[in-house]
C-alpha cells in the first residue's frame, strides 16, 4: 500500500526532497502523496524515508490503497523505466 499524509502535517518541508519517486507534492493546504508513485521506498530504501523524517509521525500506510510488496516492485521497475 501507498502512505498517505494526515492532516496533522505541520509543512515543514522535509519529506519532499526525501521521495525517491517524487510522489510527495504541495497540496491545497498540506503536502499529499501520489498513490501512482508511491512504493514506500521499495527498491531504494528499506524504510520509508518520509516516515522517517516526519517530526510530527503524521505518515501513516494508507488504507485505502492497499498493495502487495510484489506490486510496489512492479511498480518500483515501472517508474525506473520511466525514467531512463
Amino acid at each position: 500500500m501507498s502512505l498517505v499524509i494526515t492532516d496533522e502535517c505541520i509543512n515543514c518541508d522535509v519529506c519532499e526532497p526525501e521521495c525517491p519517486n517524487q510522489a510527495i507534492s504541495m497540496g491545497d493546504t498540506i503536502y499529499v502523496i501520489d498513490p501512482k508513485r508511491c512504493t514506500e521506498c521499495v527498491g531504494h530504501f528499506d524504510e520509508p524515508q518520509c516516515v522517517q523524517v516526519c517530526p510530527v509521525a503524521c505518515i501513516p500506510k494508507d488504507p485505502s490503497c492497499i498493495e502487495s510488496t510484489e506490486t510496489l516492485w512492479a511498480k518500483y521497475r515501472r517508474l525506473q523505466a520511466e525514467a531512463a
